[in-house]
C-alpha cells in the first residue's frame, strides 16, 4: 500500500488511486484541497471512492482510452488518466486524437520515361542469310576475322631437307638414322594453357600433347623437348626447354630457354626430321 503526497492510501505505487497525484512527488495539494478532492469522489450519495455521480464506471481491466494500458484503479498507472471522467472530459475516447505525423519530404518531380530499345528484327527461319565476303564481315561474326573456326593448329610432318642438313653436320647420325619412307601428316588443335612437345614415357609419367614417339620414332626428340604457350593477343609462342639438340624456327636456332612469337605459316624443326607448321583457320 503506497501513500501519495496528499496523504491518500493508494493500491497503485505510481499514481494515487484517489487524487491522481504522482506517487513520490513533492506535495502540491493543501490538506483542505485534498479533502475536497476526496469529497468529490464521495459526493452524490452511495458512490464509492473514485466514482463520479451518474457516470458509467469502466470496469477494472478495461484499456485506458488515452494510452491503452489496462486499468488497475481510478487513475491510469501509465498516464494518470481519471477513469471517472470517461466520456465527460476532453480526454475521453471520443475526444482523444493521436497527433498527426510530421509531413514527409516532398515527392521528386517526375522524370522522363525509361528508354526501351526497339525489338530486334529477326529474319524468318525459312530465308537463308545472304552471303557476305569475309573481308566485309566485322570481327567476331561467324565467317569474319576472329571467328571461332579460325583456330590455331600444329601440323606435324617429316622434312627431308631438314634431315639432310642435320646429317651433313654429323656424318655419324647419317649412318645410324635413316629418313622414314612414309609418315602420315597429323594435325593437333592448339588450346589450353600449354602444348608440350616430346615423347611419351609411361614409366616417367610424361604425356605430351604433341607426342613424337612414332611410329616411326624420331630419335633426336627428347622426352620434353619444347612447348607452345598462348600469348595475350590470342596467338602462340614456342619455348625451348633446354634440350641438347634444341629447336629451330624458320631455319634459325632458338637459344636454350628462349621463346619465339609465332605467326601463321611459321615452321618449327626439331629432332632428326620433324617439322611442325603453325596454321590458323
Amino acid at each position: 500500500m503506497a501513500t501519495c503526497p496528499s496523504g491518500h492510501a493508494s493500491t497503485s505505487d505510481d499514481f494515487c488511486d484517489v487524487c491522481g497525484v504522482l506517487i513520490g512527488a513533492a506535495p502540491s495539494l493543501a490538506p483542505d484541497t485534498a479533502q475536497a478532492g476526496a469529497a468529490r469522489g464521495t459526493a452524490g450519495g452511495t458512490a464509492g471512492p473514485g466514482a463520479a455521480p451518474g457516470s458509467a464506471q469502466p470496469a477494472p481491466g478495461d484499456p485506458c482510452p488515452r494510452c491503452g494500458v489496462t486499468r488497475a484503479g481510478q487513475f491510469c498507472e501509465s498516464c494518470g488518466y481519471d477513469f471517472t471522467l470517461a466520456g465527460q472530459d476532453t480526454f475521453g475516447p471520443d475526444a482523444y486524437q493521436a497527433p498527426a505525423p510530421p509531413p514527409g519530404p516532398p515527392a521528386p518531380p517526375p522524370g522522363p520515361p525509361p528508354f526501351s530499345a526497339p525489338p530486334a528484327s529477326v529474319p524468318p527461319a525459312s530465308v537463308p542469310p545472304a552471303s557476305v565476303p569475309a573481308a566485309q564481315v566485322p570481327p567476331g561474326v561467324p565467317g569474319g576475322p576472329g571467328a571461332a573456326d579460325a583456330e590455331w593448329t600444329a601440323v606435324v610432318t617429316a622434312d627431308r631437307a631438314y634431315y639432310e642438313s642435320v646429317s651433313a653436320v654429323d656424318e655419324r647420325d647419317n649412318a645410324s638414322i635413316s629418313f622414314p619412307g612414309e609418315i602420315p601428316e597429323r594435325r593437333i588443335a592448339l588450346s589450353g594453357t600449354e602444348i608440350r612437345i616430346g615423347r611419351r614415357s609411361v614409366r616417367l609419367g610424361i604425356e605430351p600433347e604433341i607426342d613424337l614417339i612414332g611410329p616411326p620414332l624420331d630419335p633426336g626428340v627428347s622426352r620434353l623437348h619444347a612447348k607452345l604457350v598462348p600469348a595475350p593477343d590470342g596467338s602462340w609462342t614456342v619455348v625451348d626447354l633446354g634440350t641438347e639438340n634444341g629447336i629451330m624456327v624458320n631455319g634459325r636456332d632458338v637459344p636454350s630457354g628462349d621463346s619465339v612469337h609465332l605467326r601463321p605459316g611459321d615452321r618449327i624443326h626439331l629432332g632428326a626430321w620433324t617439322k611442325i607448321t603453325i596454321t590458323r583457320g
